[in-house]
């Protein structure tokens, strides 16, 4: 398989992962193909992005497994995600939005005072995101926290 080939795969599978969180309610099977997606488009990202889409492949499991209420995976994903941000000097959406997971994962986990920290470095972050669009984006997901 080539790197086009992967990058289209990792784009169906990232959206077909947002229509399957949009859903409401989910049947199990549902949920099963949520993070089998998730998971998959990050790997085909891996094969065609640059650490970008690593991290905004992490980012995207983080937050199917917060959807699904499963605190740990969603706060190894977020961890992840920050961890290939700074190690690529990544910073704009996707620094904002690895802290925004790292928020998220551990306020399922029912570590609330932990998340409230990371809620503010995401808020922090986001006053430097370049796109006013984005920098919405995060606040309206900031505000469901």
């Amino acid at each position: 398989m080539n790197a086009d080939e992967h990058r289209e795969l990792g784009k169906e599978l990232f959206n077909r992962t947002w229509e399957l969180m949009e859903l409401e309610p989910r049947t199990v099977e549902q949920e099963d193909e949520l993070i089998y997606t998730a998971h998959a488009s990050r790997y085909h990202w891996s094969r065609a992005g640059g650490p970008e889409h690593a991290a905004r492949g992490e980012w995207q499991c983080s937050r199917v497994y917060a959807v699904l209420g499963r605190g740990e995976p969603a706060l190894r994903h977020a961890r992840r995600c920050l961890e290939i941000c700074q190690a690529n000097g990544i910073a704009d959406w996707d620094l904002a939005f690895a802290y925004e997971a790292l928020s998220r994962a551990p306020r399922v986990a029912g570590d609330d005072a932990g998340a409230e920290r990371y809620k503010e470095l995401a808020a922090r972050a986001g006053e430097a995101i370049g796109d006013p669009e984005d920098r919405e984006h995060l606040e309206k997901d900031l505000a469901t926290l």
